[in-house]
């Protein structure tokens, strides 16, 4: 008989505990939210990062406030997220490179397609392949037939070891049976810079940023690295058009919550994200940045979590063949 008290005893705790829970995730969010940005104020992602925040507090009901926390390429952010209770009071904002790239180009044993809860997809900004105007080729076949004569000798600047430029570059080499001559920097600004003076040839840089240079004649863009010509530069052809079929690699932006959130709480989250998007002065902004939409059926966590599946299927194979670190 003890037993069965005990049991009943347990049984209830357990009902109360759930409905609490239900409760809670039900008033969810009752206080402010904290974004986490893997990286330091003023570039693409803390941009987005502080756009989506004010946005999505609004249908929330909250202040979401960013919070910087960079460092070793989005680790020091996931870190921190995985160590946070799983009460969508923190979300976090990554890319490709913090939360497909990052664990493989550090030899870091985690799994984040599954160690987070995917809220949704929210930016993507393909590559565009660019020159300086002294490289004796004006498209991308030609750039192509330059490298090959020149084995190692044709010059690229990356935004440093492990970033999606630097993954790029060795696909690139791998794909046209020719390697780069690859010159890591401190991020893709100064690497645009070095291009624009002449001092390297080539890097493939984000077109949010790729565009001005490109629009104001420092520097020819070949092709852009999506399926899909870019609405903000539709005479650049994509690479399919230009001669690399398949050559793609977007900096897409997303966010995510610790494993383990209520339902109900992600629910909620990825409908203020997706309220955001379909915000005409958020698409204007994204639009100005350079960013492309995801369409509608991209933008559940379930999609989102399948996107980073492929992505680091894709990825991965081509970072440990290769052997690049950060």
């Amino acid at each position: 008989m003890i037993p069965m008290i005990r049991t009943l005893r347990r049984f209830a705790t357990l009902l109360v505990a759930t409905a609490a829970f239900t409760a809670n995730a039900q008033e969810y969010p009752n206080r402010p939210i904290t974004l986490i940005v893997p990286f330091a104020a003023g570039g693409t992602t803390d941009t987005l990062g502080r756009m989506f925040a004010a946005r999505m507090g609004k249908t929330l009901g909250q202040t979401i406030v960013v919070e910087n926390v960079a460092g070793a390429g989005g680790v020091v952010a996931n870190n921190r997220m995985l160590r946070t209770p799983a009460d969508g009071y923190t979300v976090a904002i990554g890319h490709v490179g913090t939360h497909v790239m990052a664990p493989a180009v550090q030899g870091i044993e985690v799994d984040y397609v599954n160690d987070f809860d995917p809220i949704a997809l929210i930016a993507s900004n393909p590559q565009i392949m660019t020159v300086h105007p002294s490289v004796p080729a004006k498209t991308l076949k030609e750039f192509v037939a330059h490298v090959k004569a020149n084995p190692g000798k044709v010059s690229y600047g990356t935004g440093g070891p492990g970033t999606p430029s630097h993954v790029m570059a060795v696909d690139f080499g791998t794909r046209v049976g020719s390697e780069l001559n690859i010159v890591h920097y401190k991020g893709a600004a100064p690497a645009m810079q070095d291009v624009i003076a002449g001092h390297v040839n080539a890097t493939f840089d984000q077109a949010a940023t790729a565009l001005g240079q490109v629009k104001a004649g420092r520097v020819i863009a070949f092709a852009v690295t999506s399926p899909t010509r870019l609405g903000s530069a539709p005479e650049i052809p994509t690479v399919d058009e230009a001669g690399m079929p398949g050559f793609y690699m977007s900096i897409w932006h997303a966010l995510w919550v610790p494993k383990g959130t209520p339902r109900a709480v992600v629910a909620k989250l990825n409908a203020a994200a997706r309220e955001a998007l379909a915000d005409p002065a958020v698409r204007k902004q994204l639009e100005d940045l350079g960013q492309e939409i995801p369409p509608a059926a991209q933008q559940t966590p379930e999609a989102l979590r399948a996107y980073q599946k492929a992505e680091t299927e894709k990825w991965w194979p081509i970072i440990k063949a290769a052997g690049i670190k950060s």
